[in-house]
């Protein structure tokens, strides 16, 4: 994550709360996020009306830049729709070895937020949904003859991949993952 300027409360609340929810999980006390943030506890609440309206927006904020990289590294690919998908698991190997690669955010907080009706979980949803659609739109672009189907496949790969690259070290998830999304490719034409 890149620094951010300096700014108010509200945003130290949410830098902080990305930074150390990723790091250290979803049952990061709150007392470490106002460590970290600097703020006192009554900002929290003024805000985000207490942890888990912090949560909804560090998902959101999340969501928007992760979605943000997605159509960066389908840009970066140029035009032809295969290569564009191709290229996002290029990119997951990359994302996998780096340093403090500790797995898929949004994974992470549906499993950890135990009550279905938290905030968080209908983020992870649209999140997730906006990944498929990007996925769709290009094999729509591609001819296949299932785009929707086949994007569901390529976000289930997506997952998966960055669930194993976060618990086994050693694999290369990614170029497998990579080897299946060309099947999934080229079974639609």
């Amino acid at each position: 994550m890149s620094p951010r300027p300096a700014s108010g409360p509200r945003e130290r609340l949410i830098d902080a709360a990305q930074e150390l929810t990723y790091s250290h999980g979803m049952g990061v006390g709150v007392d470490a996020i106002l460590k970290a943030a600097n703020v006192a506890r009554r900002s929290l609440y003024e805000h985000f009306g207490g942890k888990d309206g912090l949560i909804a927006e560090v998902l959101r904020r999340s969501a928007d830049e992760d979605t943000a990289r997605y159509e960066e590294t389908m840009r970066a690919a140029g035009e032809d729709p295969r290569a564009r998908v191709l290229a996002v698991f290029d990119r997951l190997g990359e994302i996998i070895a780096a340093p403090g690669f500790r797995g898929c955010r949004y994974l992470a907080a549906d499993l950890a937020l135990a009550d279905p009706a938290h905030p968080g979980h209908a983020i992870t949803r649209e999140y997730r949904r906006r990944v498929q659609d990007l996925l769709r739109d290009e094999l729509d672009r591609l001819g296949h003859s299932r785009p929707e189907h086949a994007a569901g496949q390529l976000l289930l790969l997506i997952d998966g991949t960055l669930a194993v690259g976060a618990t086994r070290t050693g694999t290369d998830p990614a170029a497998s993952a990579r080897e299946l999304a060309e099947q999934i490719l080229d079974a639609g034409r």
